[in-house]
């Protein structure tokens, strides 16, 4: 026999060989999906929480800094009012709360500061319109001008703090007059007159 003829019992030993190697196959090895789905978020989840905490310490530091360099303001509730009034050369700065209806001007009271009764009704005259004469307490500071100045100005000023407090009472303001700042004002002396108009008597010789 010769040396290339191949007999059936080596071909039977190849065969054996060839089912006993190992299948090479492009497909990856599979993973279990599940867990790697729960590892990362738990992974994810952990810079996020100590972000939102350094971010809030951070924030909590912030508000401390601002509430000690602030200033406190005055405490203002929705039944008070701070306004201005203007008339001539005077200028009146309100505030007006709930109470009774006492007057502090400068210091004094309404029949104090202001004697004459004409001046009296003219500031009360926007209490009386919106028929609360009594409901508030009133708080002023008067300064420049005359008396009949600063008493269009606080007038003025008491009709913008009734609306600030209730809008509904403006038409009625309003219709009165009450809300419009008066502009007039006392006119410059001219040269050569004795006042803004009034002239010297005329003499023809």
């Amino acid at each position: 026999m010769s040396e290339d003829a191949v007999t059936p019992e080596a071909v039977d030993t190849d065969a054996a060989v060839e089912d006993t190697a190992p299948v090479e196959t492009d497909e990856a090895p599979a993973v279990d999906e599940a867990a790697a789905a729960d590892e990362a978020p738990a992974a994810d989840e952990a810079p996020v929480a100590d972000e939102a905490a350094a971010v809030a310490e951070f924030d909590a530091l912030d508000d401390e800094a601002d509430a000690d360099q602030a200033p406190a303001l005055p405490h203002l509730t929705s039944e008070t009012a701070q306004t201005v009034g203007r008339r001539k050369e005077a200028v009146v700065r309100v505030r007006i709360t709930p109470g009774s209806g006492k007057f502090q001007l400068n210091g004094k009271s309404l029949e104090e500061y202001f004697p004459n009764k004409v001046h009296q009704q003219l500031i009360r005259e926007p209490l009386v319109v919106v028929e609360k004469p009594e409901s508030f307490d009133i708080r002023a500071n008067l300064h420049g001008g005359g008396i009949t100045g600063q008493a269009g100005a606080l007038r003025l000023a008491i009709a913008r703090a009734l609306i600030e407090l209730d809008s509904e009472d403006r038409p009625v303001l309003k219709k009165a007059g009450f809300l419009t700042r008066d502009p007039r004002a006392k006119e410059r002396k001219k040269y050569g007159l004795k006042k803004a108009r009034k002239a010297p008597q005329y003499s023809k010789r």
